[in-house]
């Protein structure tokens, strides 16, 4: 939903996973618009394409398999909307890099944001838990974006570049 309401002509998704998530991103773009996504295990790639083809969606996505942190610096494009949902451990490091990738008055959509309440758990340490929380700490310090959660499911952060 969110896709379609901004329409964006050019989406980066950081992790697959099977695809769902870029299957929806991917039916919100332009006509001509692409999705470029990224997923560091190769044995998933041929299992998301399955659903990208199902959706009608393939020729609109771009599948690369590596580190998203090594392969988001090589990329040219600029984008309209950037979705995260890797490691959690790295969210901070993607958002680094994406949001210069992103045009102004474009989103980053974070998913996992509230990590199934665990962010609010002092006893919790571990790194993804530990990840998602500096993750949002950062968002707070921002001065050039927008941002809230929204709390369904998991957790939702919007953000959006001034």
């Amino acid at each position: 939903m969110i896709s379609k309401m901004i329409k964006p002509d050019k989406i980066l998704e950081i992790g697959t996973f099977t695809g769902y998530s870029a299957i929806c991103l991917a039916l919100g773009l332009t006509p001509n618009g692409s999705l470029t996504t990224i997923e560091t295990d190769d044995e998933l790639q041929s299992f998301s394409n399955e659903f990208f083809i199902k959706a009608g969606v393939e020729k609109k996505i771009r599948q690369i398999t590596g580190n998203a942190l090594e392969i988001i610096p090589l990329l040219e494009d600029m984008f309209d909307l950037v979705f995260i949902d890797g490691d959690k451990r790295e969210y901070c490091d993607y958002y680094k890099l994406a949001i210069d990738k992103v045009k102004n008055g474009g989103f980053i959509i974070a998913d996992n944001t509230l990590w199934g309440g665990k962010i609010l758990d002092p006893d919790i340490k571990d790194r993804q838990t530990k990840g998602i929380i500096d993750f949002n700490e950062m968002l707070m310090r921002e001065k050039d974006i927008e941002h809230i959660i929204v709390p369904v499911r998991d957790g939702l952060s919007i953000i959006r570049k001034k």
